[in-house]
Formats: C-alpha cells, sequence, structure tokens
C-alpha cells in the first residue's frame, strides 16, 4: 500500500489537535496585563502540548519520508498513535485548569506515556515492513531518546503523586530532550537528494 493517505490523514488529524487546544483557550477576562497573568498555568500547558505535537508531527514526517510503504499492520499502529494524541487537548485543559493537583499532572503524563509507546510500536512495525536493513531501520537506529522517554515520563506519572511541578518538569525534560534536532534521518535524506 501507499503512505500518502496515511500521511494526509495523520496530518489533518494533528492538525485538528492543535485546533482544539488553541480553541480551549479563553479570553483573559480584563483588559490589564494581569488578566493574562492570571492564566499562566493554562498557557504554559498549551505551550508544552503544541511542542509536543509539533514534536510528533516532525519525527512523524522524517519517519515516513525514509518509509516506502505500509501494511496493515502499519495503518493500525499509526491509528494507535493518533488514538494517544488526541486525548492531548483534554489532558492539557485539565492539567491547565489545576495545575497543583496530582491527578491532573499524572494523566497528562500517562498519555505522553501512551504517545511515546505507540509511536515506539509505530516504529515496530515499519521495520517490520521495512526489514531490518532497510533505509528506516538503519536511520532509527538504537533510537535512545525514544527509549530514554519513555522511563522520563513514567517517572514524571510517578513523581505526580509527589509534587505536579516536579512530574511538569520530567515532560519539559522529554520536550527539550526532542527539540534538539534529531539528525538520525538527514543521511538517508541526503542520499535521495
Amino acid at each position: 500500500m501507499g503512505k500518502n493517505r496515511l500521511e494526509a490523514f495523520s496530518d489533518g488529524v494533528l492538525a485538528i489537535i492543535i485546533t482544539i487546544m488553541v480553541l480551549e483557550l479563553k479570553v483573559p477576562h480584563g483588559g490589564e496585563l494581569s488578566a493574562l497573568l492570571e492564566m499562566w498555568p493554562v498557557l504554559v500547558a498549551y505551550i508544552l502540548s503544541f511542542i509536543y505535537v509539533g514534536i510528533y508531527w516532525n519525527n512523524h514526517h522524517n519517519l515516513f519520508h525514509a518509509a516506502t510503504s505500509v501494511s496493515g499492520g502499519v495503518l493500525w499502529a499509526n491509528l494507535h498513535l493518533l488514538f494517544w494524541l488526541s486525548l492531548i487537548p483534554v489532558t492539557t485543559a485539565w492539567l491547565g485548569e489545576h495545575p497543583s493537583l496530582a491527578w491532573p499532572a499524572a494523566l497528562y503524563g500517562i498519555v505522553l506515556l501512551g504517545s511515546a509507546f505507540a509511536y515506539y510500536l509505530l516504529t515496530c512495525a515499519l521495520i517490520a515492513r521495512h526489514g531490518k536493513q532497510s533505509k528506516l531501520a538503519r536511520s532509527l537506529g538504537r533510537d535512545f531518546k525514544g527509549r530514554v522517554s519513555i522511563v522520563l515520563y513514567a517517572a514524571g506519572v510517578g513523581s505526580a503523586f509527589i509534587h505536579s511541578a516536579l512530574a511538569c518538569a520530567f515532560y519539559a525534560g522529554v520536550a527539550a530532550l526532542w527539540l534538539v534536532p534529531d539528525r538520525r534521518f538527514e543521511p538517508a535524506h541526503a542520499a535521495e537528494e
């Protein structure tokens, strides 16, 4: 099967996720800067989630740029990833409204953990489709960042019950890890050009 429909569908879902998140932002009550500052937890949660959706979009793009085709298993693995990502808007809103409570911080982390695990399963499905010696498999390598991310998300979920800010520090740390450009796919992309 070709990969174009999967990429287009995924791009559309990610665009909708971002749209839902921005629509959850409410206009500040009042015209002073202090009214905006009162919303800082909501804005910080939105910014972190926007960064996460951007990271997944970017990595998804690189992953499927290296792929040549998809299978039924890849389609289901991709839907599994989109399921977890589609939960980001509601957990973002809950965390933004209750930043000091354990369960909103923990559930936010569970969604990030589920997304990371789903992305890992998607890469496994693609490697199974293309082979362990494929350009895609060589580009992914050992996927150190992906494995470390799963561990850090789990630590964040656990730490939410100690202090929600500690959990959010773990989540922000993982985002910072992925904001560093991932150059694993560049040699494969350059070889095509």
